[in-house]
């Protein structure tokens, strides 16, 4: 039997290895309220450029909103308005809204149960997504707040990222996120902050469920 990867682990040790050089990485960002608790762990570590990649979100303005939370969240940051301490500014990148490419992937999944086989494609497009376009930008490292989220595979997200670092030679951030009670700290700070907290993740099946 395989052993069990602990990704958490090998999250410290990059971070170690990372230490005093604050090397530049894309960060692929769910949404606000999962942000704000990977961002305070990354933010003296990273110079970091937030990607907003999210064709699962089927709904225009329910994009859009979660779009200005982020772009909120990011102005708070920067300005000194919270309590962490970034490195450097925080960048944002809005891929804009694109449900057709999502549509695509799925394909076929469509009724499958939330949390299953439909997702993996779903983790793969916003992943491959951010590491080609941190290739193309120079990022030394890619990454995803995804795996803060308890309704999120992090084993997947992570053999996804470490899959796309082979093939395209980009750094992926092995995380798993909910570790160290990050999803329960995201939960405070978005009260704190007063972020916009979505109850599903974007795509129709979860919001029916």
């Amino acid at each position: 039997m395989q052993n069990k990867v602990n990704y958490h682990l090998k999250f410290n040790d990059i971070l170690k290895s990372v230490e005093g050089k604050l090397p530049t990485l894309l960060l692929h960002s769910c949404c606000a309220p999962c942000s704000s608790y990977v961002l305070s762990v990354l933010i003296k570590h990273f110079d970091i450029t937030v990607f907003y990649y999210n064709p699962n979100i089927t709904d225009e303005q329910e994009y859009l909103k979660r779009v200005e939370e982020q772009k909120k969240f990011i102005d708070l940051i920067n300005s000194g308005e919270t309590e962490f301490q970034p490195a450097t500014k925080i960048k944002f990148i809005d891929a804009g809204f694109n449900k057709s490419e999502w549509e695509s992937v799925i394909s076929g999944l469509e009724q499958e149960k939330e949390g299953g086989a439909r997702c993996y494609p779903c983790y793969n497009l916003r992943l491959q997504k951010t590491c080609k376009l941190a290739l193309q930008n120079n990022f030394e490292y890619f990454g995803t707040t995804l795996s803060v989220s308890p309704y999120k595979n992090s084993n997947w997200l992570n053999q996804i990222g470490e899959a796309l670092q082979t093939q395209y030679g980009v750094k992926y951030l092995y995380a798993d996120f909910k570790k160290n009670n990050g999803y329960k700290l995201s939960i405070e700070y978005s009260y704190k902050y007063n972020l916009y907290r979505q109850n599903y993740c974007g795509c129709v099946y979860s919001k029916r469920n």
